[in-house]
């Protein structure tokens, strides 16, 4: 019996799913590294999460002073090139995880996972996490094609149509993932939890969960706002 008013719900991956703030961080520091400057200390690397690998590789190196677009492309290319060979070397489930992704499961509920990371990074860490198969569609910030990916509603539009319509919820950790569920007009939960980019109790979430653990009596309590 499916006591969530909801067929599909959506997760963003990096700070909501999965703890890669390790790996990401790694890939950043290799770039940054070749290029000649300095790391970026690990305690730092949450904060420029959340618009996919090349923000935050320009958000690290506009804090260390800037490059030019011809010195950019070949570190973002180092950083792709070491992230393909190390993503989840250290990248792990938060507690909860796969208690929840099991419960949803046995509610018949779909699942999508809606990412900026580029979708083959996302099916190879989830594959590698033994995670994939509990997810109808994964779906990346270049799936859809330039200028479509999250803050824009359209990879939440696509993973409902990919689960078959009905009512969805979504769970980010960003202002990216709000402001996508948002323009989606679907529910929004927010995950404190992440790597959040502002607080998150200011984020604009309908319900905001401390951990894993909350998210599926949070779903509980939500009314579906939305028939798609």
């Amino acid at each position: 019996m499916n006591d969530i008013p909801f067929d599909i719900v959506g997760f963003d991956l990096d700070g909501t799913l999965l703890d890669t703030h390790r790996d990401l961080g790694e890939a950043v520091n290799h770039a940054l590294e070749l290029g000649g400057y300095d790391r970026v200390p690990v305690e730092q690397i949450e904060s420029l999460i959340g618009g996919g690998a090349k923000i935050m590789l320009k958000k690290a190196l506009d804090d260390a002073g800037g490059v030019t677009e011809e010195e950019f492309r070949p570190l973002y290319k180092a950083l792709l090139a070491y992230y393909a060979e190390h993503n989840a070397v250290h990248s792990r489930p938060y507690d909860g995880a796969i208690a929840m992704l099991d419960g949803l499961a046995e509610r018949g509920i779909k699942m999508a996972v809606v990412t900026n990371k580029f979708e083959s990074f996302a099916t190879d860490i989830l594959t590698k996490l033994d995670l994939a198969s509990y997810f109808e569609t994964i779906i990346g910030g270049d799936t859809m094609g330039k200028g479509r990916s999250k803050p824009q509603p359209d990879p939440i539009f696509e993973a409902i149509r990919r689960c078959g319509g009905g009512p969805c919820v979504f769970i980010g950790d960003s202002t990216y993932d709000m402001a996508a569920a948002r323009a989606a007009n679907v529910p929004v939960v927010a995950a404190a939890y992440g790597y959040c980019d502002r607080p998150a109790h200011e984020l604009g979430a309908d319900i905001v969960i401390e951990s894993l653990y909350e998210f599926i009596p949070a779903l509980q309590n939500m009314p579906a706002l939305q028939k798609n």
